[in-house]
């Protein structure tokens, strides 16, 4: 995992870093809006200086394109500023019945979903998740530190804070191979075994055997066979594990560009905020949170996979202005990859300006491009800029254009 720096080291830390490339003088708007022209003619673009709101470049830069993966700006944004950046995701073990003197509970256990996206064995997320998740199996040293020795019921997967739609628009609410299916109790980011090879038809049945097998092989007497049922809502707390932070998670969604956190993450906040845990109320708890901030997009998924998530560069801009003035903001900031070095844009931008110093978010479908973040620039300025490409036919011009904008952008 990445050394997080906090507060205003964050910024700091990139002032301070020499810049890759010397400029005797920014390049222009003018070349900046040629450089746009490499992704079509239906592309816009907005800089400004983050601080002062000074607008140094835009072109069409208030007209609505789909956004691709730059929408989990908008999304983490919200779950950042909503929950915000040091909350923690609980999945509990929960009890209807009465624990004997023996160590016997007479009654049933509840493995009950909070909606974590990160829940899983350490086989797993170790391998595929760079070490970042949940340990399930550390339920049971806290079931036996109760006392629980055996379970006369049966084990329950309680998923209900999520609905059971396993996808998102795109899909046509199905299991999408983009993303994995979704769970409120989810498990291994939606497969079905640590290898990562096939998707789970019900994660929530696969997370409650595991749990079972482990109970089991540290010698707790409950049924193998386990089935989905709510927690009664007088059920008692028996066993919690708690996710990695909101701040982590947002990490884990963006430098990478995770379809299934965002989407997760998505249905979270509509759980928390909207009234019940579903795609729509979450992007609807979205949208709400960018207009509150003074920016506006219109929500469909909490990923970008659906193509009518549209907002404007001038919208982008104006959530990336707003966030960075907010409390939530240096985690938000430190959640976007650094350019040249890690994530999405890891072997993009090198030995320019924008190298070590732009974080930004990348944004990628048929026919679309997108590349939006800030720079911390050696003059000392935060300049933030958003460049929203539709209509592509040559990605890697695409990319090519968007990697000369933000190197200019960055020599500001």
């Amino acid at each position: 995992m990445r050394r997080r720096l906090t507060g205003f080291a964050a910024i700091a830390a990139f002032l301070l870093l020499p810049s890759a490339v010397a400029e005797a003088r920014p390049p222009s708007c003018a070349a900046m809006k040629s450089w746009l022209g490499y992704g079509g003619s239906a592309s816009g673009l907005q800089v400004v200086d983050a601080e002062t709101g000074r607008v140094v470049c835009r072109k069409a830069a208030k007209r609505r394109r789909s956004l691709a993966s730059n929408m989990k700006l908008f999304t983490t944004a919200a779950v950042l500023g909503r929950l915000g950046p040091g909350a923690r995701i609980a999945t509990r073990v929960m009890s209807d019945g009465t624990l004997r003197r023996n160590g016997v509970l007479r009654g049933s256990l509840y493995l009950k979903g909070g909606g974590d996206p990160a829940l899983g064995t350490p086989a797993f997320y170790d391998r595929f998740r760079g070490g970042l998740g949940t340990n399930l199996f550390a339920l049971k040293s806290r079931l036996r530190a109760r006392g629980i020795e055996a379970v006369t019921g049966r084990l329950y997967a309680d998923d209900t804070i999520f609905d059971r739609l396993r996808g998102v628009a795109d899909s046509g609410f199905a299991t999408s191979p983009y993303i994995g299916p979704l769970s409120g109790l989810a498990f291994n980011s939606g497969y079905s075994g640590p290898g990562g090879r096939r998707f789970a038809a019900d994660p929530a049945k696969v997370a409650a055997r595991a749990l079972a097998r482990s109970l089991r092989a540290t010698g707790v007497r409950v049924r193998a066979r386990v089935a989905l049922r709510q927690a009664p809502q007088d059920a008692e707390t028996v066993a919690v594990v708690r996710s990695p932070t909101i701040a982590q998670l947002a990490d884990a969604t963006n430098v990478p560009s995770n379809n299934y956190y965002a989407e997760m993450l998505a249905k979270l906040l509509g759980a928390g905020f909207g009234g019940e845990g579903t795609t729509r109320e979450g992007t609807a708890v979205i949208a709400r949170f960018a207009r509150g901030l003074g920016s506006g997009v219109r929500a469909v998924d909490g990923s970008g996979l659906t193509r009518s998530n549209r907002a404007s560069p001038a919208q982008v801009v104006a959530l990336l202005r707003a966030m960075w003035r907010t409390e939530a903001g240096d985690a938000f900031i430190q959640s976007l990859a650094i350019a040249g070095s890690e994530g999405t844009v890891a072997s993009r931008m090198e030995g320019t300006a924008a190298a070590g110093r732009c974080r930004a978010k990348t944004g990628t479908l048929t026919g679309v491009s997108a590349l939006s973040g800030y720079c911390f620039n050696r003059s000392g300025r935060v300049m933030a800029f958003s460049i929203l490409m539709n209509g592509v036919r040559n990605l890697s011009a695409a990319h090519r254009g968007q990697d000369r904008i933000a190197a200019a952008v960055a020599s500001y």
